[in-house]
């Protein structure tokens, strides 16, 4: 097991989880090599089995060289005189911590609902414990006929898991529902099924990214936020089992596909988003960077540019989300972001005290690869009793889980 570094303190690494990949004769094929990377790039161990109808779209070649490993294709292999023999598909089926089937012809995924197991694949799924996910990919008139819906439907009653192939231009030249889902997808489907769910049954309200306050019909002002931090706590709180809602403000981020995305636009709008949503979560997690300040009028027409060079905006106080919230606290774990310049963990303290939190994460901004638009940031958390954890240029996404780690302590 190796090790890793963190802060300048060595860790033991978690034990790699195995994937067994079974790819079926379709040919989305040409797409599993991509998983394959995918899943190896998040440290898990892979290794790939092919029907005969998968090597005429992809070689062994491809998934031997990506992965380090044998491509299986036999259902038996080995010198049977000498009683040398290597049971494949128990062998494969004891090793995997999850079979990902990509992609899934109707003909394998009929076979799997009815128990057949006649080639190295089926049979692997049939002696399998492990997880299993399916990833149909066929024609749309394949995959809408009755036949392959049912059996689908069988797949999840026998507690198999099944997502949903994507909709355009297909192979065929048909358009409609059969496509396989983008690698990326697959991956991080792939990853949720095998993460731990501490957090299962556990419901979470973050907000993120910046809000827009208008000025007139053309102009607005905001602030730097991208989305990023509460995109990386949105999708590590799903991972871990968490129900999830996000309250966004404008931005060009993609948030986890099991979180319900709720957008606004306004100061007022995510006010207003957060005392509806509130009553429903066990945890907020205000990672959006809320305008403090918004004009104090909306002008219905475009302001002219005239002759003097400077033009007063008046602006007042927006309201304070958490500070107008507090009184509704009761048992719920508030968690707050406060974003400085200087001064980080002496402000940070004022505002979490004023707020009634249970943990404030305090940002630098205005330093290289910290705060707004990175994807690292530097800072502390610190907790009512006065403990600090500083962190420096930590991934948003590592930053996201020590956050969760946190939380989940409090909910003991």
């Amino acid at each position: 097991m190796e090790n890793t570094t963190e802060n300048g303190i060595e860790k033991p690494s978690k034990p790699k989880k195995t994937v067994l990949i079974g790819i079926t004769g379709g040919i989305a094929a040409y797409k599993v090599p991509m998983v394959a990377r995918g899943l190896i790039a998040l440290g898990m161990d892979v290794y790939a089995i092919m029907t005969k109808s998968a090597t005429e779209f992809v070689t062994p070649t491809t998934l031997s060289s990506l992965t380090g490993h044998p491509v299986y294709t036999d259902l038996f292999e080995g010198n049977i005189a000498s009683n040398n023999i290597n049971i494949n598909h128990i062998t494969l089926a004891d090793k995997a911590d999850l079979i990902l089937i990509a992609p899934a012809t109707a003909n394998t995924i009929a076979k799997l609902a009815h128990g057949i197991a006649d080639n190295l694949l089926t049979s692997t799924v049939l002696a399998a414990t492990s997880p299993v996910l399916v990833c149909p990919s066929m024609n749309v008139n394949m995959y809408t006929n009755k036949l392959t819906q049912d059996n689908i439907s069988m797949l999840e009653s026998a507690g198999m898991y099944v997502l949903e192939p994507g909709e355009g231009e297909l192979a065929c030249g048909w358009k409609g529902k059969g496509r396989l889902p983008e690698p990326e997808r697959i991956v991080l489907e792939a990853r949720k099924i095998i993460s731990t769910n501490d957090l299962s049954g556990i419901k979470i309200l973050i907000t993120s990214g910046p809000t827009l306050e208008d000025i007139d019909p053309v102009r607005f002002i905001t602030n730097r936020s991208t989305g990023k931090m509460g995109q990386a706590i949105t999708e590590a709180a799903c991972l871990r089992g968490a129900s999830v809602k996000v309250i966004t403000g404008p931005v060009n981020v993609n948030y986890a596909p099991w979180a319900k995305v709720i957008e606004v636009r306004s100061a007022n709008d995510m006010f207003n988003a957060v005392k509806e949503h509130l009553d429903w979560a066990d945890v907020l997690i205000m990672a959006a960077a809320v305008a403090d300040f918004v004009p104090s009028t909306y002008k219905k027409q475009k302001i002219k540019k005239l002759n003097s060079v400077t033009y007063k905006l008046e602006l007042t106080s927006s309201t304070d989300i958490l500070a107008s919230i507090k009184d509704k606290k009761g048992k719920k774990i508030f968690v707050g972001f406060a974003a400085e310049t200087n001064s980080l963990e002496k402000n940070a303290g004022k505002k979490l005290e004023a707020k009634a939190l249970d943990l404030i994460v305090a940002n630098k901004v205005g330093s290289k690869g910290s705060g707004f638009a990175s994807d690292t940031n530097t800072g502390s958390i610190i907790s009512p009793s006065g403990t600090v954890q500083r962190f420096k240029l930590m991934p948003k996404q590592r930053l996201a889980n020590k956050i969760l780690d946190l939380v989940a302590e409090r909910l003991v």
